[in-house]
């Protein structure tokens, strides 16, 4: 219902019920009425679209009255016309509204263009380094929920909220943006720490030699850091600190709110300075003084280990501990099986104890080098398996002899990749503790300043389908807590039945 001017005071009300029909009066014989298609039609027809009409269509000004298309009352010329007028007002109403209409649509779409133009023109070098990051994360990044947040939001948000007037303030701006997604494997590295970390898998880094981590849960609600691995003959190695023991204090400062990658810089410096910590020990509390050296992570020592009396078995095994996968641990352990075997060994044991890891690519190198066939590990996202490495067999050169594999909890991320391969394959036995179980893999990507993200891309499961992550891989047998971490040790455990660390060679290679 709809009051209209040209009819002061009445009302025009109907239903519409079909398709529009033209109707036009004949005026030479008036009263009667046709349906027409006709162009002709549009000067003589009462109104231009005037449709079939349920019930009535009745002029409350006495002009006219129809029920189902058919003239109940006469009407006059000049009545005719004086509905056309009002029609023509009423045409001439809506087209100047709709003219007004379009005209402020327009207004608004171009007002809108313009304020994108101003916008992306005014994104400044910070602006574009922030978004060159988010960019990074958006493509890369495990969770595409990105921690249940719209990243989209965000990044207009950050744009439009966060102070990015000077290099420092955009750094902060993505750190900040980094933490939203509350993962400490995914961190933002300035340049001088990513140069650092670039040569941490390279073979060289200046420092104590620890590999850190978190407490895991097996571990309780302890603070502070646990230590994943102590570097063999490194400073912190050779005043004693060894897996599982907790860092409370990097010089004086506590570490139970401090992220592992800001204690990881507190604890390197220049070659020959001192750093002082707290380390608890099980119960025992110590406090050392470190001289920081530059730490060469050669990733592989060997030898051979003969074992008198026992010719019908294992009397010549290969020993190989592999620290770390650097840029050379895969080369370094073939080199290690060519020596061994020209001197005629009957088996391998690969010691991946204390091995915290590295590199993904020479984990899946090193599992080829024993395996002749089989995945080696699966690539997951949220979504399910995304990728798959597997071996046909053309990189393996010692997939036939007996292998013994020996971890702890500081075997952890690409070492616990190659430990759960050489399990789940069938290929080698393990030995030892469940490990540590960093079942997620980080990629690093540089950004256009030398800055760079450290960004967590998968998560990882074994052959068998398991998910390591906080679980670590279980061994099939433990060791003596007496076991000794050394070459010399190890030989000495199986060359003498009498000590507390004995293993007999031929229960080492037992399923």
């Amino acid at each position: 219902v709809h009051p209209w001017k040209s009819f002061p005071g009445k009302k025009i009300e109907a239903r519409l019920l079909c398709r529009i029909l033209c109707k036009r009066t004949n005026l030479e014989h008036s009263g009667s009425w046709r349906s027409s298609t006709n162009a002709i039609c549009k000067h003589k027809f009462v109104f231009h679209a005037l449709c079939r009409l349920d019930k009535n269509f009745t002029s409350q000004s006495g002009l006219f009255a129809i029920r189902h298309g058919h003239l109940l009352r006469s009407w006059n010329t000049s009545s005719h016309q004086k509905v056309i007028s009002h029609s023509q007002k009423i045409r001439e109403h809506f087209s100047v509204v709709f003219v007004r209409l379009v005209a402020a649509m327009l207004l608004v779409t171009s007002a809108s263009v313009a304020l994108s133009n101003t916008r992306s023109w005014a994104l400044s070098e910070e602006n574009l380094l922030f978004l060159e990051a988010w960019r990074t994360i958006d493509r890369a990044y495990i969770d595409k929920t990105f921690n249940g947040q719209s990243w989209f939001r965000y990044r207009e948000d950050a744009l439009r909220n966060e102070p990015m007037n000077n290099r420092e303030e955009t750094y902060m701006a993505i750190r900040k943006m980094l933490a939203t997604l509350n993962d400490p494997f995914t961190r933002f590295l300035e340049p001088e720490k990513f140069k650092s970390l670039r040569s941490g898998t390279q073979g060289a880094l200046t420092g104590v030699g620890l590999s850190i981590g978190y407490p895991t849960e097996s571990e309780g609600s302890r603070t502070g850091l646990v230590v994943i691995s102590a570097t063999p003959g490194g400073p912190a190695n050779q005043a004693g600190i060894s897996s599982g023991d907790i860092i409370l204090e990097i010089d004086n400062a506590s570490t139970e709110s401090v992220g592992i990658y800001e204690a990881a810089e507190r604890l390197q410096g220049p070659e020959g300075s001192s750093v002082e910590l707290t380390v608890q020990t099980g119960p025992e509390i110590k406090h050392l003084t470190l001289t920081r050296a530059k730490i060469s992570l050669n990733p592989v020592k060997s030898r051979l280990c003969e074992v008198p009396g026992s010719e019908k078995n294992y009397p010549k095994i290969g020993y190989i501990k592999l620290t770390s996968f650097n840029q050379k641990a895969s080369a370094a352990v073939k080199e290690a099986i060519d020596t061994l075997r020209s001197n005629n060994v009957n088996a391998f044991v690969l010691d991946l104890r204390d091995n915290s890891g590295g590199l993904f690519p020479e984990g899946i190198e090193t599992a080829k080098i024993w395996l002749d066939k089989g995945v080696i590990v699966y690539i997951c996202d949220n979504r399910g398996v995304r990728d798959i490495y597997d071996t046909d067999g053309s990189s393996a050169i010692a997939a036939s002899e007996p292998l013994a594999v020996l971890v702890n909890k500081g075997t952890a991320s690409a070492s616990e990749i190659l430990a759960g391969a050489l399990k789940d394959n069938k290929r080698a036995v393990l030995f030892g503790e469940p490990t540590y179980g960093k079942g997620k893999i980080q990629s690093v990507f540089q950004l256009s300043d030398g800055s760079g993200l450290a960004v967590t891309v998968a998560r990882y499961e074994t052959p068998g389908h398991n998910d390591i992550n906080k679980v670590g891989v279980i061994p099939d047998h433990p060791l003596p807590n007496s076991f000794p971490k050394d070459d010399d040790g190890f030989c000495g455990c199986l060359q003498d039945p009498a000590s507390a660390c004995y293993v007999n060679n031929v229960q080492l290679f037992k399923r």
